[in-house]
């Protein structure tokens, strides 16, 4: 633990440098959720840099060392039946490394669950993500509040995301501010997630799922106290209403804007619940011209049934037929 204390804060200003032409925005977390995951990063990257820099310069040394020379042309090594400290060295050390891998990934995954540490006390905002083709839905269900394609949330103060989808799988990410985690019809997950700082940061889907999938950004943006509320404000007083219809509108696949609502979808219809219906219109997809379709069990069912009912009864009538005839023999 003490190597990884030493070499993490290394690593934090090595890795951005080395990669700054990549604008990689995972290694500039703004946020206790973010940092642990770089730190996870780069404690992983240690041990793989670990590794690759032993078994090159090894290659090099036995390559180097036992090369063919003049003077060892006709050499034939004896037979050898191994060595058994170097077998027990060679197999013991993936072991540790996956272990000294395992230990903080675990340890990462499990806290991120929680309420990041220092903010216990103070109390989360809940907003109910929807994921849409090819659109992100969020609703605030204490301010009664709706938003397209961008999210506001108060600085400093823990943010309880909980996730779903209205139909197809998506993946909800926020590089600066946390990691990513699919949606899901009929499923809800959850994720924590702080900004430190106010500031814009970019959202996206990350699992592909059709055309529109390229344009399926969404804005955080951190707010101080004070201008969070007043948006809130103006947005409950100048924001039209949502209708049902207008809702499910929205559903189909289309790339929109921004949008802002005094209410939201949750009065009439929660995506996490299991007797929800979905949403996919697979009639407006057309992949090569060729539209979607959904497949009915009951009918799936119902077909079978019917078409092993028509074999059986077919395999009666041939039988009754060739008993027929053998009875006539």
């Amino acid at each position: 633990m003490k190597l990884k204390k030493v070499l993490l804060p290394f690593l934090a200003l090595l890795i951005p440098s080395v990669l700054s032409g990549c604008d990689l925005v995972v290694f500039q977390p703004q946020g206790p959720v973010a940092r642990s995951i770089t730190e996870l990063i780069d404690w992983s990257l240690l041990w793989m840099l670990l590794v690759v820099v032993v078994v090159f310069a090894l290659f090099g040394v036995i390559i180097w060392k036992y090369r063919e020379k003049p003077e060892n042309m006709d050499y034939e090594p004896p037979e050898e039946h191994g060595n058994t400290l170097l077998e027990i060295i060679w197999t013991t050390i993936p072991i540790l490394i996956v272990i000294a891998l395992t230990i903080p990934t675990v340890n990462t995954l499990y806290d991120l669950e929680k309420v990041p540490k220092g903010y216990e006390n103070k109390k989360p905002i809940t907003i109910n993500v929807t994921s849409a083709d090819w659109k992100w839905i969020f609703s605030y269900p204490e301010q009664g509040i709706e938003t397209v394609n961008y999210v506001n949330i108060p600085e400093d103060r823990p943010v309880l995301f909980k996730l779903t989808s209205a139909g197809t799988m998506q993946s909800f990410w926020v590089p600066a501010l946390a990691g990513q985690k699919y949606t899901m019809n009929k499923m809800e997950t959850e994720m924590y997630v702080v900004a430190e700082n106010p500031g814009s940061y970019l959202g996206r889907n990350t699992n592909f799922n059709g055309r529109g999938y390229a344009d399926m950004e969404f804005e955080v943006l951190a707010q101080t106290e004070k201008d969070f509320d007043k948006w809130v404000k103006e947005a409950q007083d100048r924001a039209p209403k949502l209708t049902e219809d207008k809702y499910y509108e929205l559903l189909k696949p289309t790339v929109l804007g921004r949008l802002t609502f005094s209410n939201t979808h949750l009065a009439w219809v929660n995506h996490a619940d299991h007797n929800s219906k979905t949403y996919t219109n697979p009639e407006l997809y057309k992949n090569h011209q060729y539209p979607g379709k959904i497949f009915e069990e009951k009918d799936n069912y119902k077909n079978s049934s019917e078409e092993s009912s028509e074999q059986h009864n077919m395999s009666s009538e041939n039988g009754n037929n060739h008993g027929g005839e053998h009875d006539g023999h």
